[in-house]
C-alpha cells in the first residue's frame, strides 16, 4: 500500500477479525480431523481455570478499549483511519490492546474447551496480524500524528509493558545500534 494511502487509512481490509476467525476456524477443523493429546483428571480442571481466567482478561481488555475508542470518538474498525490518537485506558500499556485481547481468547478457549491447536493458532494469529494490519496501522498513525505518535510508540510497547525510563529506551536504543559481534 502506497505511503499516501496509509496516511488516509491503514487497509482496505479488515484484517484482525478475519484473521482470528480464521486461525480459529482451522484450528477447531484440525481438532476434529487430526487431535492433539490434552492432560486428564486434575490438569485438565487446572488448564480449563487458567482458560476461564484469561478468556475473562481477553473481555476486559476488549470492553476497556472498545470504551477508549467511543471515550475519544474515533473508529474503531481497523480498515478505517484514526481520528484521534489513544494513548490512555489499556493503550497506556499496549498499543494494541484488541489484539492482545484476541489472542488471549483464542489461546483461551483452547485451554478452556481442550482444544489443542487453538494454543497455536493464536500466536499465528499475533503474527499474521502483525505483518497484515499492526505494521500497516503503525505507518498511519505515524504518518497522520507524526511526534505524537513517536513519543507515545517510545513509552509504549506494541504488545505489553512500558518503558520504564529514559535510562533503559536509551539502553534498548544503544543495542539496536551496535553492530553483532
Amino acid at each position: 500500500m502506497p505511503m499516501k494511502d496509509t496516511a488516509v487509512r491503514p487497509n482496505k481490509i479488515p484484517w484482525p477479525p478475519l484473521i482470528y476467525a480464521g486461525c480459529a476456524l482451522v484450528a477447531v477443523v484440525l481438532h476434529y480431523v487430526y487431535p492433539l493429546a490434552w492432560p486428564s483428571d486434575y490438569w485438565k480442571l487446572i488448564l480449563m481455570l487458567a482458560g476461564l481466567a484469561l478468556l475473562i482478561v481477553a473481555v476486559m481488555i476488549d470492553v476497556a478499549a472498545i470504551r477508549a475508542f467511543r471515550r475519544h470518538k474515533t473508529t474503531i474498525l481497523p480498515h478505517r483511519g484514526a481520528s484521534a490518537l489513544i494513548t490512555d485506558g489499556p493503550f497506556s500499556y499496549s498499543r494494541n490492546p484488541i489484539y492482545l485481547g484476541n489472542t488471549f481468547l483464542v489461546f483461551g478457549a483452547g485451554l478452556l474447551f481442550g482444544v489443542a491447536w487453538l494454543l497455536p493458532a493464536a500466536f499465528v494469529g499475533a503474527a499474521l496480524t502483525l505483518k497484515l494490519a499492526i505494521e500497516r496501522e503503525e505507518r498511519h498513525l505515524a504518518a497522520k500524528f507524526d511526534e505524537e505518535w513517536q513519543r507515545y510508540k517510545f513509552r509504549t510497547h506494541r504488545w505489553f509493558g512500558w518503558r520504564t525510563s529514559a535510562a533503559s529506551a536509551a539502553r534498548q536504543g544503544s543495542r539496536q545500534n551496535t553492530p553483532p559481534v
